[in-house]
């Protein structure tokens, strides 16, 4: 199997910014007590915003960063746990709103925080199959509708936002991602756990 390299990136946030000095007026914490333990200062929260306006947006930048067309891409991945909608999936949103080629495969993958390793393995998988050697992989979240504004213990964690990379197959086998090593524990999902929304 060929390799493949990157070739222009993009993102996009919400206009709203909430900093840990806002949480501190939710729940019981402190600017200090979150930066100390995550790193975190502030975060970006969806107001206004879709999930698919964000992907949108930063595929765009991406595209024109790796100075392609729509047409160019054979494969879509978005990764995400937050879409807009179960069905349509956030990958078919976007291959509606930026024309992509029909016969592309569009798909979102859901596997959390390690969503954009496998999206971008599994696009490397499928693009060595596609006439079309550029492929678009998307991680993208629009959690703060899901978060639990009430539980310091997550809600410090989580904000919302896309980024995108546009990659091509290449078939030099000293440029590009060389190997790419994914695995799955659900031992401690306990953990860590959100219910699947109810259907409105």
């Amino acid at each position: 199997m060929n390799g493949i390299k990157l070739r222009g990136t993009g993102r996009c946030v919400p206009a709203n910014t909430v900093t840990n000095d806002d949480l501190s007026r939710l729940v019981d914490t402190n600017d200090e007590w979150i930066a100390a333990r995550t790193g975190i200062r502030s975060r970006y929260r969806c107001e206004k915003e879709t999930l698919t306006e964000l992907c949108v947006s930063a595929a765009r930048d991406a595209l024109h960063m790796a100075g392609i067309t729509p047409a160019d891409i054979g494969v879509c991945i978005v990764a995400t746990v937050s879409a807009d909608t179960v069905v349509p999936s956030a990958a078919c949103m976007l291959q509606r709103a930026l024309g992509l080629p029909e016969d592309t495969p569009c798909f979102d993958l859901n596997a959390a925080c390690t969503g954009f390793v496998y999206a971008l393995h599994t696009m490397e998988c499928l693009l060595n199959a596609s006439e079309r050697k550029y492929g678009l992989v998307i991680g993208a979240e629009n959690l703060s509708r899901i978060t639990n504004w009430e539980d310091r213990g997550t809600c410090i964690l989580f904000g919302d936002g896309a980024a995108a990379a546009v990659y091509r197959a290449t078939e030099d086998d000293n440029l590009g991602i060389q190997s790419t090593f994914i695995a799955a524990d659900g031992s401690g999902a306990e953990y860590l756990r959100m219910e699947a929304l109810p259907v409105e």
